[in-house]
């Protein structure tokens, strides 16, 4: 006889393409999400054993439910309105203990018209992608916010030199190089906090800040060690913030070889390599606050 159980197990609606355009003056604002909605509770366990659907809140449901909501409560930020589905879901129906509801955020800009910005057009703009994640568990909610695809280059400032050999190194220890990457970042918010309100948006702008002037500032002899600053900032310049996980690829640039043409190359002209790549992950928590493993569950690329 073989035994078996069910574990760790969520359902929902993934990826739900929102644009919510304010239209109560002639100049349009526009907020354009993508939305992620999944379920928990013990209660779920007969759909998986039985095909009992009786406690399944239909995933068209949920996809129905977030678009309603951006028309009923409005979007002021992606982590508010993720806090308003998850207390709707974990409020409205009571075998319902939890979920993980996701957002990104593509940004969008005014386009300039006679070098002024036009009330109703805009163009996607391509710093990275905002991300939101609220996650309902044991009775807490967590909210994490973050950025992915900021993708950055310095074309000094780096070194890499010091690091161990053996009959396998053959990498060229370096006082000059292009350090670039592209960074997926995720904070985590102090519960009290949450709780007491929190400006999101602006807390993302400021935060946005800090990690590019912190990469542009720091004399990196490691990515490890620019990631360790980036963090620190981020934490130290807003006290909402408990901790910080990056997952940083090397997106290397390789001097390329031009001698055989009978040119120099000092460090002028590059190979972007795609892969293979080094790939920097880490944590940097504020002392003293309490951890949340239960945030970062289900979250993809982190330690």
């Amino acid at each position: 006889m073989v035994s078996v159980s069910l574990g760790a197990h969520k359902y929902g609606k993934a990826e739900n393409r929102v644009v919510r355009i304010y239209r109560d003056t002639p100049r349009h604002e526009i907020v354009d999400l993508n939305v992620t909605s999944q379920l928990t509770g013990a209660a779920l366990a007969p759909s998986y054993f039985e095909g009992d659907n009786g406690p399944v809140v239909a995933t068209d449901t949920q996809k129905n439910t977030i678009f309603a909501f951006a028309k009923k409560h409005g979007i002021r930020s992606p982590e508010e309105f993720l806090l308003t589905l998850a207390d709707h879901f974990v409020s409205g129906f009571e075998w319902i203990e939890g979920g993980l509801w996701q957002a990104e955020q593509y940004e969008w800009e005014r386009i300039l018209v006679d070098g002024q910005p036009h009330d109703h057009s805009f163009v996607r703009s391509g710093r990275g992608t905002r991300l939101a994640a609220v996650r309902a568990v044991d009775g807490e909610t967590h909210v994490t916010g973050g950025v992915k695809d900021l993708v950055v280059l310095k074309s000094t400032g780096s070194e890499f030199a010091g690091f161990p050999r053996d009959t396998y190194t053959t990498l060229v220890e370096t006082d000059d190089r292009v350090m670039a990457t592209s960074v997926t970042g995720r904070w985590r918010f102090i519960p009290e906090a949450v709780a007491a309100g929190i400006d999101y948006n602006g807390l993302y702008a400021e935060v946005s800040a800090v990690l590019l002037s912190t990469f542009a500032t720091v004399h990196s002899l490691a990515l490890q060690q620019t990631l360790w600053e980036m963090g620190r900032a981020a934490i130290e310049a807003r006290p909402e913030i408990a901790e910080v996980r990056f997952a940083m690829p090397n997106k290397h640039h390789f001097v390329y070889d031009l001698s055989p043409f009978g040119l120099e190359n000092p460090n002028e002209v590059f190979y972007a390599a795609d892969r293979p790549y080094g790939l920097i992950e880490g944590t940097i928590t504020r002392d003293g606050v309490a951890p949340a493993p239960a945030a970062w569950a289900d979250l993809p690329t982190f330690v």
